[in-house]
């Protein structure tokens, strides 16, 4: 696979975001571009120039282990930078396919095996989903059905979770830090089209959102990437209002590149009696009654 561009552009793009003074270099007065010179990170990388500029053209098939670490290092890259790097490595040499674990296609109708569901099921105190790489969700428990009642209601969402933060109005009242979860989204999905380039549903995602999304565009063009593993989030849920929930994101190794993610409140907060209420609906709801918001919506 071709993916010079990708590699051109990411490479390019951390270079700009360290400055000489992080890597103890003389700022100087005659710098035309932000970030470090290619030779800067040439040198602080123990390559000659022409071969780092060799990678940062998108070069990268053939660079070994240590010369791609040595790059990871100058451009301080963070653990999810590295794997991307890695991961653009592997699909530039071809060997992407051997060094990975067999991945399983989940397509929209996967369905999950009854020990999961059970599993699943058996979590009753926080929102427990499956997703894919591309970030459809492919199972949940009732409480995360509830959580993400504005994700399920509309069609168009196709219970994606990119879809429903750039496509759907709803996730601007749903996210209060929306513009946080929109970075984390759009380098989640960054991080996966490195990981599995060959994907050609990931790419009609990409591309849907690309058209129809400025603000999936712009971030897109950043080249970050991000590894969803655990932190805190904040939440206004319609029915139950405001929350702050941590999660957990675990890989499924059953299921390579399938994912469940776990919310959990702090025990004694209102964000756990607000999760208690909307499971207490969420149980009693057997008809799929819409949620009533318990005020009105304040604008």
């Amino acid at each position: 696979m071709d993916n010079h561009e990708e590699v051109r552009e990411f490479l390019t793009s951390r270079r700009a975001k360290i400055s000489p003074e992080q890597v103890g270099l003389p700022a100087g007065t005659r710098r035309r571009v932000p970030g470090l010179r290619r030779s800067e990170v040439a040198a602080l990388a123990d390559v000659s120039v022409e071969y780092y500029a060799k990678l940062e053209r998108g070069n990268l098939a053939g660079a070994s282990p240590a010369v791609l670490e040595a790059v990871a290092r100058a451009l301080r890259l963070d653990d999810a930078e590295r794997a991307h790097l890695l991961h653009l490595a592997q699909a530039a040499d071809g060997t992407d396919a051997l060094t990975r674990p067999r991945r399983r296609a989940a397509p929209r109708q996967w369905k999950a095996h009854r020990s999961l569901q059970w599993t699943l099921d058996a979590i009753t105190a926080g929102p427990a989903l499956v997703t894919n790489g591309r970030m459809d969700v492919l199972a949940c428990n009732p409480l995360a059905r509830a959580f993400y009642a504005d994700l399920f209601a509309h069609p168009d969402n196709q219970a994606n979770l990119a879809r429903f933060q750039f496509l759907d109005p709803a996730t601007r009242r749903f996210y209060p830090d929306w513009d946080l979860f929109a970075d984390m989204v759009v380098a989640i999905l960054r991080r996966e089209a490195g990981r599995d380039p060959h994907d050609k549903d990931l790419h009609d995602l990409i591309g849907e959102l690309s058209t129809r999304s400025m603000d999936f565009r712009t971030r897109w063009g950043a080249h970050d990437v991000r590894r969803h593993g655990t932190g805190t989030k904040r939440f206004h849920h319609p029915a139950v209002g405001e929350l702050t929930l941590a999660f957990e994101a675990l890989d499924l190794a059953a299921e390579p590149g399938l994912h469940m993610t776990v919310y959990a409140a702090e025990p004694g907060s209102p964000s756990e009696e607000a999760l208690r209420l909307l499971a207490s609906w969420a149980a009693t709801n057997t008809a799929g009654e819409p949620l009533a918001p318990t005020a009105p919506p304040v604008d």
